[in-house]
């Protein structure tokens, strides 16, 4: 696969043009990011990335993947990560938004390994993509709540925030319920964070899951009901 080299070095470019050090240690340090930050907000990086992407058209899906996965794994700055993330999100490229695109998303689930990474790809990316293909999405999403992997299994459990009516109920069980008795925080707030949202469009539902799995933490029980009672 060929990369779109412009495309990569404009955004990098226009990041380091952006970067202001004096606020790249702290946003370092809130995000426990080993990867250094050049100290870009996210409203100048989105500014930017509208600019930058207007002007550089990639041609076919197959140079899509591979210019969002250049500019994922090459990085040195975490905001190229983010941009990265932007990019392969980006309203143009829609059309090529299915399930071939989920090894991609795999990998930058696995090797983001962070929260700030994982819960954009799983809710704007993998989520869309499932409720568009459930036949070939859904054994995916189940593989993934078994999985060894911390942010699979989280991708299992969240991707179906804010999907209201469309959420598939079963696969939000069965997503759920291996990581009941996990002690992970990332894993508990997910569980919580989920039953939260959907309890916005079923709460008689919620609570019914609630009651059924008395299991749950305190944390993922205080979530899930926290506007429901």
């Amino acid at each position: 696969m060929s990369a779109d080299e412009r495309l990569v070095k404009a955004i990098r470019a226009g990041l380091a043009d952006l970067a202001d050090p004096a606020k790249a240690p702290a946003m370092q340090a809130y995000m426990k990011s080993a990867m250094p930050f050049r100290g870009v907000a996210k409203p100048e990086r989105s500014a930017l990335l509208k600019r930058v992407l207007a002007e550089h058209t990639l041609p076919d899906r197959v140079t899509f993947s591979a210019t969002v996965l250049e500019l994922w794994r090459t990085a040195e700055f975490r905001e190229e990560r983010y941009a990265a993330v932007d990019l392969s999100g980006y309203r143009a490229y829609r059309q090529w938004q299915d399930p071939d695109l989920v090894p991609v998303y795999e990998e930058m689930i696995v090797g983001g390994a962070w929260w700030d990474h994982v819960d954009e790809l799983a809710i704007r990316r993998i989520g869309p993509i499932l409720r568009e293909c459930r036949p070939r999405m859904t054994p995916i999403m189940l593989a993934w709540a078994h999985d060894g992997d911390l942010w699979r299994r989280r991708t299992a459990i969240i991707c179906q925030v804010g999907a209201k009516e469309d959420t598939d109920t079963d696969l939000l069980t069965r997503a759920i319920e291996p990581a009941i008795g996990e002690a992970e925080f990332f894993l508990r707030k997910g569980i919580g964070w989920a039953l939260r949202e959907y309890a916005k469009t079923a709460p008689d539902w919620v609570r019914c899951f609630v009651d059924d799995h008395p299991g749950l933490s305190g944390l993922s029980r205080r979530e899930a009901l926290k506007h429901i009672g």
